[in-house]
């Protein structure tokens, strides 16, 4: 238990120190606000849909932790290719350990990012439905970074190099996020996106947020739970696996 804390603590202490890193992941989340909310915010509401900012907003929760989770990944190829990753793993300490240590750390920082989104989009007129489900959203914001960024640690685990990384993860992230429904409603969408829809882990982490935070659900708070903390058992394992097979 002491490595994982250690490694836990390690990563969030990282992302502290790089205060460009904070500030510039913030960027493109406030501008999905900014510039979708108040832009088809009007044509939205005349289209019966209501106050899209209260639509959008959990959604652009949920791309912040998307981007901020899979993307930590790249920190475990850059210990990898100068040589940090070798020492931890040539230390005494089971891999699992060091692997839920790591993922325990990008999880929780991307947790804190959508928190951090969820303050600004207050600025912006965001209003939750009540302050419960305020602490049970962060609970589905844990669960959607633990998923993600056990993801992206899998991934990582197979890749040593920084420009293939980033392609795989910009080839899943994109589709991820536009086919969560964090944009649009699900209803009544064409066939092949709606199947597409429910297959994509983000739909749910979206929808969970909306239960939370707004009381409109489109599968249900219960169903949302449990897929999200199935996936997240399931890709720490495979995870685990890919990360015990890494060669020193």
């Amino acid at each position: 238990m002491s490595t994982i804390y250690i490694l836990w603590l390690r990563q969030i202490k990282r992302y502290l120190r790089s205060k460009s890193r904070m500030i510039g992941s913030l960027g493109q989340p406030i501008l999905f606000l900014v510039a979708l909310g108040f832009g088809f915010g009007p044509i939205f509401k005349k289209a019966g849909g209501g106050n899209y900012m209260q639509f959008l907003a959990p959604g652009i929760i949920a791309q912040g932790i998307l981007f901020t989770a899979v993307f930590s990944g790249i920190e475990m190829i850059w210990d990898r290719q100068f040589g940090f990753l070798k020492e931890t793993l040539v230390a005494p300490v089971s891999r699992f350990n060091i692997m839920l240590g790591r993922t325990l750390g990008g999880a929780t920082i991307a947790m804190v990012q959508g928190f951090i989104i969820f303050l600004l989009s207050l600025i912006v007129g965001f209003r939750p439905t009540s302050f419960s489900g305020i602490l049970f959203s962060i609970i589905i914001m844990f669960l959607m970074a633990l998923f993600f960024t056990g993801l992206g640690t899998a991934i990582a685990s197979t890749l040593d190099d920084f420009h293939g990384f980033q392609m795989i993860m910009n080839f899943l992230v994109m589709p991820l996020f536009f086919l969560s429904g964090a944009l649009f409603p699900l209803n009544n969408l064409p066939g092949f996106i709606d199947v597409i829809s429910h297959l994509n882990p983000l739909t749910y982490g979206v929808d969970g947020l909306r239960a939370t935070l707004i009381n409109s659900s489109h599968f249900g708070l219960g169903m949302d739970f449990l897929v999200l903390t199935f996936l997240s058992v399931i890709i720490l394992a495979i995870g685990s696996y890919l990360f015990s097979k890494i060669q020193v």
